[in-house]
C-alpha cells in the first residue's frame, strides 16, 4: 500500500525539498483530522486524500495541489474550519480546498435544480483556480476506483455522474488518460452484462490478430529506419467504453469496429511528423477524406496530433496517429502539462491558454443564464463538441462545435458582433444565417444596429450564443413590459386626475413595501406583463378621497392608444386578426401582457366579465407596420388560378405568409389566405382587386 514516504521519495523527483515538507506536513495534519474515521471498505480514512495525491503527482502537480488533496475532505468530515486550514497552510490552500469542498456536496441524483445550483458552484471555483477542478478529478477517480463496497445503485449513479458530467470535462481539458479511465470504470458499473462479453470478445480478437498487428508494426519500423526517420511505433488498443460508443453510434458489428488496426508513432520533433506521414503513404495507400491535421489546427482542448487511415496488406485499414513526445504528454495530461513541464519563465501553454479561456466563457453563460437550469443546459452543449474549424476574412481559425451556424460563429468572435448580426457571407457569398458551416469555410459577418432575432435560438448550436441571445431578449422584454406597464398605469391614473410624476415618493415607497418589489420598474414590468392590475394599482396609489363614479368613468372612456411598435408584449391574436381600422379591445394575459382583440371577437366574451382584465384601445393616427389579416376566396376551377391571384394580392403591395387550397365541389374551389396589411383602406383595396378576377364568386374576411 502506498504510504507517504514512498510518495515524498517520488515528489523529490520534481519538487523541492521544502516542497516535499509542506505536503507531509499536510498528510499529517489530514491523518490526525481524520483520526478514528474509516472508508466502507474499513480502511483508515486518510488513505483516501493520500491516493488523491499520488494521481496529482503522477501529473506532476505543484505542492499546493498535493497539500490540497490531502486536506479535501478536512472542512467536510471533521470539525475543521477554512480559517484553520488558511493559518497552517496559507491562503492559496485553504481557497483550493474549500473549492472541492463544495464540489463533494454535488449531487446529480436528486431534482434537476439541486444538479444544476451544484454545477454552477463548480464553474465558480474552477474560475477562481482551474487547479479545483483537478484535485476534484482525481478525488472522483479514486473513489471510482474504490467502488465495489456501495451498493449496485449507488455505483450506477455515481457512474452515471461520472460519464455525463466528469468524463467530458477532463475531456475539455485534454486529460485524455482520466477521461479514458473515467469511461472504463464507469462502462463496468453502467452495464455490468455488456461490458464483460465486450471484453472477452476484444481478448478473443487480440489473440487471433497478435501475428498480424506484429507483421505491420515491424513493416512501420522498417519503413522508418529505411527513411532514417526517428520514432518508435507502438499499437494503440481500443477502449471497450469507446468500442460500445461506435457500434452503438455508427449501427455497426463488434467486427466491423475492431476490424481497424491502430498505431501510434512517436517522434522528436513536428517537422519529422510530416516527414513520416510521406513515408507511411508510400508504404501503404491512404484511405481518400480520411487524413486529419490537427498539428496545424490542434482540438478544442489543444490535442495535436496528425490522423491518417491506410490500406493495409490483405486490405486492411490502418489508422495511424503522429505526434512527437511533447504532443504525446500534452494529449495525455492535457492542462495538467502546464505543471508537469512548466517552463522557467513560467509561461502557460496552449492547452492552459484554451482551458482558461473555456473558464471564462462558463462565467459569461452563468452571468448571461436566466437560472442554473439554462445554464447547466448551455455547458452541457459544450461539454461534447466534435469541431469543425472556420476562418476569419483575415484568416484567424475559429473552433466551433460541428453544426455550428454563422450566428455561433459572430458571438464565438465577439458578444457585440454576434447581437448586432444581420447577414454573412460564406467564402464571399451571401448566405443564411441559419446555414450550418463547413470546415475550412471562411466566414465574414456583416453587422448593424440590429437586435437578436428570437427565433435563432432554434438553430444555434453554442451554450455562448443561446445564452447571450436569451439574456439580450430577456432584458428587452422586462424594458418592453415596464414601458407598457408605465402607459397603463398612466392611463388609469389619468382617470383620477393623476400621473404617476405626482404621487408622492412616500406613497410609492409604501407600495412597493407592500408588495415585495425593490424599485418602481419591477412592479410596473408586473403591470406589463399581465399579472397585475393597473386599474388596483392606480387605486393603491391616489388618496382614499380621489376614487369615485366620475372618475371610473373617465377610465372607461379613455382607450391606450396603440402604436404598432410596442414590441414583444403587445400580441394581435390570431383568432380574429385585428388590424388598424378595426375597433379593438384589450386584454391581459398573466405572463403575455395585451393581447389586442377586435371588439365583437367572440373570445373575449367570457373576458368581459371580469373588466379588470379588460382594457379599451384604440388605434393611434400615427399606427406603424403589417398586420395579419385571413382571406377566405370562393373560385372556379382554372389552371393557374392561384398564380392569378398571388399577382393581384403583390400588384396591390401586399405579402402572402400563407396559402391553402381545397376543393368545394366539382366545379368551386375555396382559397384560404393569410395576408399583411398596412390597414383597412389597404385590405378593401386588396379584396376589391381580388373580386374583379373572372373565376373569384366571392371573397370575405375570415374572423374567427
Amino acid at each position: 500500500m502506498q504510504t507517504i514516504d514512498t510518495l515524498a521519495s517520488q515528489l523529490s523527483t520534481y519538487l523541492e525539498p521544502a516542497q516535499v515538507n509542506l505536503v507531509k506536513r499536510a498528510y499529517y495534519y489530514a491523518a490526525e483530522a481524520h483520526d478514528g474515521q474509516t472508508r466502507r471498505s474499513g480502511e483508515p480514512y486518510v488513505t483516501h486524500p493520500l491516493a488523491v495525491a499520488q494521481i496529482l503527482q503522477d501529473m506532476h502537480m505543484d505542492h499546493q495541489s498535493l497539500m490540497a488533496a490531502m486536506l479535501h475532505d478536512v472542512i467536510e468530515d471533521t470539525g475543521l474550519t477554512r480559517a484553520a486550514i488558511a493559518g497552517q497552510f496559507g491562503e492559496a490552500v485553504a481557497n483550493l480546498v474549500d473549492g472541492v469542498s463544495k464540489l463533494n456536496k454535488l449531487n446529480f441524483s436528486t431534482q434537476a435544480e439541486v444538479q444544476a445550483e451544484n454545477f454552477q458552484k463548480m464553474a465558480l471555483a474552477m474560475a477562481k483556480d482551474i487547479r479545483v477542478i483537478l484535485v476534484k478529478l482525481a478525488d472522483r477517480l479514486h473513489n471510482m476506483r474504490t467502488l465495489d463496497v456501495l451498493s449496485p445503485e449507488k455505483r450506477r449513479r455515481i457512474a452515471r455522474e461520472t460519464i455525463d458530467i466528469y468524463a467530458p470535462i477532463a475531456n475539455r481539458l485534454g486529460i485524455h488518460n482520466i477521461r479514458l479511465e473515467f469511461e472504463e470504470l464507469s462502462f463496468h458499473m453502467l452495464y455490468p452484462m455488456r461490458a464483460p462479453l465486450i471484453e472477452a470478445a476484444v481478448k478473443s480478437v487480440s489473440k487471433n490478430r497478435k501475428e498480424l498487428v506484429s507483421q505491420i508494426q515491424t513493416a512501420l519500423i522498417a519503413c522508418l529506419k529505411r527513411e532514417s526517420l526517428p520514432g518508435r511505433v507502438v499499437g494503440r488498443e481500443k477502449h471497450l467504453f469507446s468500442i460500445y460508443q461506435k457500434m452503438k453510434q455508427k449501427k455497426r458489428s463488434f467486427r466491423e469496429i475492431t476490424d481497424v488496426f491502430a498505431f501510434r508513432i512517436v517522434t522528436d520533433q513536428v517537422d519529422t511528423c510530416y516527414r513520416i506521414l510521406g513515408a507511411v503513404h508510400n508504404l501503404y495507400k491512404p484511405v481518400p477524406g480520411k487524413f486529419k491535421d490537427y498539428i496545424a489546427i490542434p482540438k478544442v482542448n489543444g490535442y495535436q496530433s496528425l490522423h491518417t487511415t491506410l490500406f493495409g496488406m490483405h486490405g486492411v485499414p490502418i489508422e495511424i496517429q503522429i505526434r512527437t513526445e511533447d504532443m504525446e504528454a500534452m494529449a495525455n495530461n492535457g492542462i495538467a502539462a502546464h505543471w508537469l513541464y512548466k517552463s522557467s519563465d513560467n509561461k502557460p501553454n496552449q492547452s492552459h491558454i484554451r482551458a482558461r479561456q473555456w473558464v471564462l466563457d462558463l462565467l459569461e453563460m452563468q452571468k448571461n443564464a436566466g437560472n442554473s437550469l439554462e445554464f447547466i443546459e448551455h455547458v452541457k452543449t459544450d461539454l461534447f463538441p466534435d469541431e469543425i474549424y472556420v476562418f476569419t476574412p483575415k484568416g484567424k481559425i475559429m473552433e466551433l462545435p460541428a453544426g455550428s451556424t454563422p450566428v455561433d460563429f459572430a458571438y464565438a468572435v465577439h458578444t457585440d458582433v454576434g447581437n448586432a448580426c444581420v447577414a454573412c457571407r460564406i467564402n464571399r457569398t451571401l448566405a443564411p444565417l441559419s446555414e450550418p458551416l463547413q470546415s475550412g469555410q471562411t466566414v465574414e459577418i456583416i453587422a448593424s444596429g440590429t437586435h437578436p432575432n428570437p427565433s435563432w435560438l432554434s438553430f444555434v448550436v453554442t451554450g455562448k450564443a443561446r445564452s447571450n441571445i436569451r439574456h439580450f431578449l430577456k432584458n428587452q422584454r422586462r424594458s418592453e413590459a415596464v414601458a407598457l406597464g408605465r402607459r397603463l398605469l398612466n392611463k388609469t391614473l389619468s382617470g383620477y386626475g393623476y400621473h404617476l410624476a405626482n404621487i408622492p415618493k412616500e406613497k410609492v415607497g409604501g407600495l412597493l413595501e407592500e408588495t415585495n418589489f425593490e424599485v418602481l420598474d419591477d412592479l410596473l414590468e408586473d403591470i406589463g406583463l399581465g399579472n397585475r392590475m393597473a386599474f388596483i394599482v392606480a387605486r393603491r396609489l391616489i388618496p382614499s378621497d380621489a376614487g369615485g363614479e366620475k372618475a371610473s368613468d373617465n377610465t372607461k372612456d379613455s382607450a391606450l392608444a396603440i402604436r404598432g411598435t410596442e414590441g414583444l408584449l403587445m400580441t394581435f391574436s390570431k383568432c380574429c386578426h385585428p388590424i388598424p381600422g378595426d375597433p379593438i379591445i384589450g386584454f391581459l394575459s398573466a405572463g403575455r401582457g395585451m393581447i389586442v382583440h377586435t371588439e365583437n371577437c367572440r373570445n373575449v366574451a367570457e373576458a368581459r366579465q371580469d373588466p379588470k382584465k379588460v382594457m379599451p384601445l384604440r388605434w393611434d393616427p400615427g399606427v406603424q407596420g403589417e398586420f395579419s389579416v385571413e382571406l377566405r376566396v370562393e373560385v372556379e376551377h382554372q389552371r393557374g388560378i392561384i398564380a392569378t391571384l398571388a399577382n393581384a394580392i403583390t400588384g396591390s403591395e401586399a405579402n402572402i405568409e400563407k396559402i391553402s387550397m381545397a376543393d368545394r365541389d366539382a366545379q368551386f374551389s375555396i382559397v384560404n389566405l393569410t395576408l399583411t396589411v398596412r390597414n383597412r383602406i389597404h385590405l378593401a383595396r386588396v379584396m376589391k382587386r381580388v373580386r374583379v378576377i373572372k373565376s373569384v364568386t366571392r371573397i370575405s374576411r375570415v374572423r374567427n
